[in-house]
């Protein structure tokens, strides 16, 4: 009895949407529909990628990647933000807490990374055509997918290791939906100006410097397609690039207005919802922009259920 009192003392209560019981009921069927559409829509874009011929290139290779980054993050989250918004229990263990704050800030530095490697292939795809398939080889590929996970377990390493080793007092009350870094370093009863510098620091490497690297990309992209001077060559490029460019402003567009300025009046008052829309809405957008926008992925997605009809009849 003593040892579930203690478990029991060492939960976090996830306050999230609490507050707006109404809000809570309609968010719990978005939320759902969400997240299945995320399962559906990633795992159909990694099968395509792995089984059609066509689609085994360098933009392919990351895409599978990209998906694989967001099935995992979506659904170290969702799971538990689904729980709390269904049931009058909002408590999560504080291993389950530790487990979600690793995986989930792995992931999303992950993807941070992996969407400026994605803006590095369009740029040699369209600035390079001659040379690409000697600059982007399958050596490069795989170091490059490599760099971007090995950039996401090292951030999540050390940023959630000294946010958990942060003295918190008793206090257990996160007014969040998940374990997250800016969200948690406030429970503790220490001055934290030290984890914010260092939050900021590594904001800046895995936010902003891979944002810089992906607009300096699509800066050649739009010289080197102005230089060219053709209607063609435009609608080339904003159909090679269009679809990762949308995903980044989704992604970027959010994250960082939580991470670069964790304590500005607007992150504090509608850091939830933004939250919401990197680890939730983003996730399940992408495998949509994707197969919207790229004839590719319409075509092997047709040949696919095209041979599975075969083989049916």
């Amino acid at each position: 009895m003593g040892m579930n009192n203690s478990s029991a003392k060492d939960d976090f209560i996830l306050v999230g949407f609490s507050d707006q019981p109404n809000l809570e009921k309609i968010l719990f069927v978005v939320v759902l529909i969400s997240y299945l559409l995320t399962l559906v829509g990633n795992t159909i874009i990694i099968l395509i990628s792995s089984v059609d011929p066509k689609l085994k290139t360098p933009m392919y290779f990351f895409l599978t990647h990209l998906s694989l980054v967001d099935l995992c993050f979506t659904t170290s989250i969702v799971p538990q933000l689904l729980w709390n918004l269904r049931g009058p229990a909002k408590t999560i263990t504080a291993l389950g807490c530790a487990v979600q704050l690793y995986v989930s800030l792995a992931l999303g530095s992950t993807e941070c990374v992996l969407l400026a490697v994605m803006a590095f292939d369009r740029y040699a795809a369209v600035c390079k055509p001659l040379h690409y398939a000697a600059v982007m080889n399958p050596r490069l590929c795989r170091a490059l997918a490599g760099v971007a996970w090995l950039s996401g377990v090292g951030n999540t390493l050390i940023q959630s290791t000294v946010t958990l080793w942060l003295p918190r007092c008793g206090q257990q009350w996160l007014h969040h939906f998940f374990c997250e870094v800016p969200s948690m370093i406030k429970l503790a009863c220490v001055d934290i100006h030290a984890n914010e510098v260092q939050l900021f620091i590594a904001s800046l490497v895995l936010l902003l410097l891979p944002l810089a690297l992906i607009l300096m990309s699509y800066g050649h992209i739009v010289k080197a397609v102005m230089r060219v001077k053709s209607v063609q060559a435009w609608r080339k490029a904003l159909g090679t690039c269009g679809s990762h460019l949308l995903v980044v402003s989704l992604f970027y567009g959010t994250i960082t207005a939580v991470y670069i300025q964790p304590n500005s009046s607007y992150a504090h008052t509608h850091g939830k919802f933004i939250s919401l829309f990197y680890t939730v809405v983003t996730p399940t957008l992408n495998p949509l922009i994707y197969t919207l926008r790229n004839k590719d992925v319409k075509g092997a997605l047709g040949r696919l259920f095209h041979k599975d009809r075969d083989q049916g009849s």
